[in-house]
């Protein structure tokens, strides 16, 4: 595959990417790169987990990189989650990793890795320790807006081993890319600044945009200065919040019926999630987009690309409705071999487990 092929995938994945030149350089010095992405266990997957992070994942991979998911159970037990059981976040782990195979990830060009065996190195710890020494307080403070709390909620000395484990972690995994969520950039850009200080590199970092909830855009909650950012990280699909959420377990008329409830004016595009959810997933799945409606109103649709979508949207050619319609039976297309997946054997067991715990954020 030839550079500007590769280039154009990670852009597909990345709505900030720091910097295009460094990645460039990277592609030409390197055939298979190593990125990171890590998730901590806990919850029922969402679309923007199950599905967008599948697609990413996908478009990684063919952009020649050697990927690694860290399953960030050390840390989802600082976080408190799954009330700070670790034997109950480690199902949850496995749960996960169920999820993305359902989805199509080729999980034999993934690495998958534990935090609790990257803990068991003494190497891991005395990079925690430089990374630590080499990171003033008030840093390591901004940082863990990371972990999804607003400062109130800030309250154990443990979450400050937060964000200088998370840095220790790109290095730990010999990461050239940091490809996380938006929400995780502050400690990406730690990392970024610490690892030249250390005799280390400066990791490239491929942010890619945080899946909107049914609600639409959220008022900010302080995560980030940047108000764009801090809207996105407000406004997510989150995994503990049921009533703004399309899971991969939801039936055909439960995606129906929430994406009916979605906030979806006419004629708005911004903070509009229907949208979003064609832009993000459905045109990078699927060439186009099948908008039925009955001939008194124009009649069968076909929309090729999330530009014209946008526009036809915004000039009051498509109606809310009938959006949403074509939107739910797209996502219920996508969803169907997932929830299939889970019908039985190990990964149905998993699913159980899970669904039946109560899931604290």
């Amino acid at each position: 595959m030839d550079l500007e092929t590769k280039l154009q995938l990670m852009k597909n994945v990345g709505e900030e990417i720091v910097t295009e030149e460094e990645l460039r350089l990277l592609f030409e010095t390197k055939n298979h790169p190593i990125a990171y992405d890590g998730f901590e266990p806990s919850g029922l997957a969402n679309i923007a987990f199950g599905i967008y992070r599948a697609i990413n994942l996908e478009d990684s991979i063919k952009a020649g990189i050697n990927f690694k998911i860290l399953l960030a159970d050390w840390h989802a037990w600082i976080n408190n989650k799954m009330g700070g059981d670790l034997e109950k976040i480690r199902r949850v782990g496995e749960y996960f990793v169920e999820v993305w195979r359902a989805a199509g990830v080729d999980m034999s060009r993934v690495e998958v890795v534990w935090a609790s065996d990257q803990t068991n190195s003494a190497d891991y710890w005395r990079k925690v320790i430089l990374i630590a020494k080499n990171t003033t307080l008030n840093r390591a403070i901004r940082c863990l807006s990371i972990m999804g709390r607003t400062k109130a909620e800030l309250k154990d000395t443990a979450q400050l081993f937060y964000p200088v484990m998370q840095s220790t972690d790109i290095f730990h995994l010999n990461a050239d890319i940091c490809q996380l969520g938006l929400d995780q950039r502050r400690v990406n850009m730690l990392a970024r600044e610490v690892g030249p200080k250390l005799g280390l590199w400066k990791p490239v970092v491929v942010s890619h945009h945080m899946l909107m909830g049914l609600e639409g855009i959220k008022e900010p909650e302080g995560y980030d200065e940047n108000r764009r950012i801090d809207v996105q990280i407000s406004s997510k699909m989150s995994k503990s919040k049921p009533s703004t959420s399309l899971y991969v377990h939801d039936d055909e008329e439960q995606i129906r019926k929430k994406i009916l409830t979605a906030f979806c004016p006419e004629r708005v595009i911004e903070g509009n999630p229907v949208i979003e959810y064609c832009r993000y997933i459905i045109f990078r799945k699927m060439s186009e987009l099948l908008i039925e409606r009955p001939s008194k109103f124009g009649g069968d649709l076909t929309v090729a690309s999330p530009e014209e979508l946008e526009m036809l949207f915004k000039e009051g050619k498509i109606h809310p409705l009938d959006l949403k319609n074509a939107t739910a039976k797209a996502l219920n297309e996508m969803v169907k071999p997932i929830r299939k997946h889970f019908e039985s054997g190990k990964a149905k067991e998993l699913y159980e487990f899970v669904e039946g715990e109560k899931i604290t954020r």
